[in-house]
């Protein structure tokens, strides 16, 4: 296998690599645990300036029980001297002037603690305004991205909604599609069967040759009784009598005194 292979098959791996881990990696979380090794920082701090400040305060012990030592050795000088003793004045002298080198030796010591404990403790507070920095910035990067995070969600619940409701609409135009179909279906098939263009199968509201007749007999009177009638309004008649007469149904004179025929009741044929 060539080195480009494998420069690119490492390349792949590291590219997919990265997006999962893109995809684990929550923000809150990351910036929660830089908090907590700023915490860990300072505390370190905190522990390196207490720890200063104490050998400083054991060295100002110190030099505090050598100044005091020397300070005897001077009085005991004096006092020897005052007695004619001189040779313990110079005793008591020497051993002050040896304890004077170690308290030098004390003085700068602890002159170069107090600078570091300064130091420190001036480290500590930058450090302490620092981490209080990170901190509110963290919970406004936390807020926000929480919020964001809402909004998200809230946006892909309307689009799933929006999606869903989409379907609905399409499933509620096909049944109104259809019910239109079935409607139009069905007075199509009406009207077939009230023209007799189709056999109603099933028996019901099917007329005979016989009834049909009936009604179109029933149906021309009508006409013919109303055509009288209107008849003897216009000739100056009126009542039952013109009424009749204009149906020929009897022997009724009129104003002129000839005698009308009657007219023949309309035939019903029974083999149509």
């Amino acid at each position: 296998m060539s080195d480009g292979i494998m420069k690119r098959m490492g390349l792949i791996f590291k590219s997919k690599a990265n997006k999962a881990l893109d995809r684990a990696e929550d923000p809150r979380e990351t910036l929660d645990y830089s908090y907590q090794k700023q915490l860990e920082l300072l505390q370190k701090v905190r522990r390196g300036v207490a720890d200063v400040a104490t050998s400083r305060k054991r060295l100002e012990l110190q030099l505090t029980q050598l100044q005091q030592q020397s300070a005897k050795y001077e009085d005991q000088g004096r006092k020897a001297l005052s007695l004619g003793r001189e040779d313990l004045a110079r005793e008591a002298l020497t051993r002050k002037s040896a304890m004077q080198s170690q308290i030098n030796d004390l003085e700068v010591q602890y002159q170069q603690l107090q600078a570091e404990e300064e130091k420190l403790t001036l480290a500590s507070q930058r450090l302490q305004a620092k981490v209080d920095a990170f901190r509110t910035k963290k919970e406004t990067i936390k807020a926000t991205y929480t919020a964001a995070q809402a909004q998200t969600r809230i946006a892909e619940s309307f689009s799933g909604i929006s999606e869903e409701m989409g379907d609905v609409g399409l499933a509620i135009q096909r049944a109104e599609d259809k019910t239109a179909q079935m409607q139009a279906r069905a007075g199509a098939i009406d009207e077939l069967l009230a023209s007799g263009a189709l056999d109603d199968s099933s028996g019901l509201g099917r007329k005979d040759d016989i009834e049909a007749e009936l009604e179109r007999v029933a149906g021309g009177s009508d006409v013919e009784l109303e055509l009288a009638r209107m008849k003897a309004e216009l000739g100056g008649g009126s009542g039952p009598a013109a009424i009749e007469q204009g149906h020929g149904g009897g022997a009724a004179q009129p104003q002129g005194g000839q005698a009308q025929q009657d007219t023949p009741p309309p035939t019903i044929n029974y083999h149509k």
